[in-house]
């Protein structure tokens, strides 16, 4: 995930503003407005995507059995079902599992994002016999956003009640995390690596030197909001004590995989796909003992030693602080120094760099720094092919588009087995 800051554009604005809901509609029910999300959902090339997946039927289905719901204990089995099963819809279509229900690569995270934004709309603008509060609106919409992104399906073949049962049987246990595409106002098509790469490696074993490692995955949003409520920590807490490996992967540079080795606590105030920013600190339950500075424990010596693919990975140690005593940001290619307040991490400020200030720091309040290898890793920016980069009139997708996606999962695979090698 990319930290440059590039503003909203009027023209991004107006067109977020032609797309509200009907004012009859608003004034009815205001919580059936939908979200600056779910209004870019009726653009032509997220229905495309949906059409060319099979995955244009997700959302009606989802409206048909939500409406049969006569109280909400049937609501929430609903949500639940119908969430898990896009989740595992989009995870066995990314794997070659059933049918791919249209022409467009398998590979492809953008069906799952853009009919879970129409499931979400639904939920938004439902207004049940029984009736509906607004704090049960927001906890069915809750279920809906963790059951559609896997986040409550991380599984291992052992049960998961102790240090003890850690790499029990020789499989050790990876934890992946993705997320949405963003940017959305800049091209409406994007896709994101982090993403697909989650649906690729979700439930998969990697063979190591060491045996077998199962690979268990999760997707998050491209939202301020959603982090500072604790959507990393609610995820993650219960596993981390019992795996071997994590890394959180969001998409960054171009050409270039990133090892990223210093996490900081600041937000840059990018705009998330709401369209809303957030410049602060990174927000966190225990303010008062936050460190500014979080590190990789990944072996990254030998993730830049590997030959792993195609694109060159590095060890990125640059960060920008604002030096103890001073008051303006330097960039620091060697990393922080000494009592420094953190401006960006090697991964900048943006929602990359606070996933892997969240889990790391969250390694190391769980007193696992020393034990658990885990950081972040940016993967290089999904380019379109030549011809096709223009976002008014390009294709949704091309050959090249589906091969630069194809050799970044695979490389991210192998940066895993490397690191998995590494692991004792």
């Amino acid at each position: 995930m990319t930290h440059i800051r590039v503003p909203i554009g009027v023209l991004g604005l107006a067109l977020l503003a032609g797309l509200a809901a009907p004012p009859a509609l608003a004034a009815e029910n205001p919580a059936a407005t939908p979200t600056v999300e779910e209004q870019r959902l009726d653009r032509a090339a997220p229905q495309e995507i949906l059409t060319r997946s099979g995955f244009d039927t997700v959302a009606p289905q989802f409206a048909r059995a939500l409406g049969k719901a006569r109280s909400y204990a049937q609501a929430e089995r609903v949500v639940e079902r119908q969430g898990a099963r896009l989740w595992q819809r989009a995870v066995d279509r990314a794997q070659g599992r059933g049918p791919a229900g249209g022409d467009l690569s398998r590979d492809d995270d953008r069906p799952l994002y853009w009919a879970r934004l129409g499931m979400t709309r639904e939920v938004r603008q439902w207004q049940p016999e029984f009736g509906l509060t607004e704090a049960r609106r927001t906890k069915l919409l809750a279920a809906l956003e963790r059951t559609s992104r896997g986040q409550d399906t991380i599984r291992y073949p052992h049960t998961e009640t102790s240090k003890a049962s850690k790499g029990s049987k020789g499989v050790k246990r990876i934890l992946v995390t993705g997320f949405d595409p963003f940017t959305l106002d800049r091209d409406v098509r994007i896709s994101n690596p982090s993403g697909a790469t989650a649906l690729a490696l979700d439930g998969t074993v990697i063979n190591t030197a060491d045996g077998p490692a199962r690979v268990e995955t999760a997707v998050f949003p491209v939202r301020w909001q959603d982090f500072a409520e604790g959507t990393v920590e609610r995820t993650l807490r219960r596993h981390l004590p019992h795996v071997d490996l994590f890394t959180t992967i969001s998409q960054g540079r171009v050409g270039r995989i990133d090892v990223e080795r210093t996490n900081g606590a600041w937000r840059g105030g990018f705009p998330d796909n709401e369209n809303v920013s957030r410049t602060e600190t990174v927000p966190v339950t225990d303010p008062a003992s936050q460190p500014q500075w979080t590190s990789t424990t990944l072996p990254y010596k030998d993730i830049v030693a590997a030959d792993t693919g195609r694109f060159p990975v590095y060890d990125n140690t640059s960060v920008t602080e604002i030096p103890a005593g001073g008051t303006a940001p330097v960039v620091r290619p060697d990393g922080p120094t000494a009592g420094s307040t953190a401006r960006a991490g090697g991964g900048g400020d943006y929602l990359s760099n606070e996933i892997a200030y969240r889990a790391t720091l969250l390694r190391d309040r769980l007193g696992l720094h020393d034990s658990l290898p885990g950081g972040h890793v940016h993967t290089p920016v999904l380019q379109f092919g030549a011809g096709n980069t223009d976002p008014a009139s390009g294709a949704v997708t091309d050959p090249q588009f589906v091969q630069n996606r194809l050799d970044i999962i695979a490389q991210v695979r192998s940066i895993l087995k490397v690191a998995a090698n590494v692991t004792n």
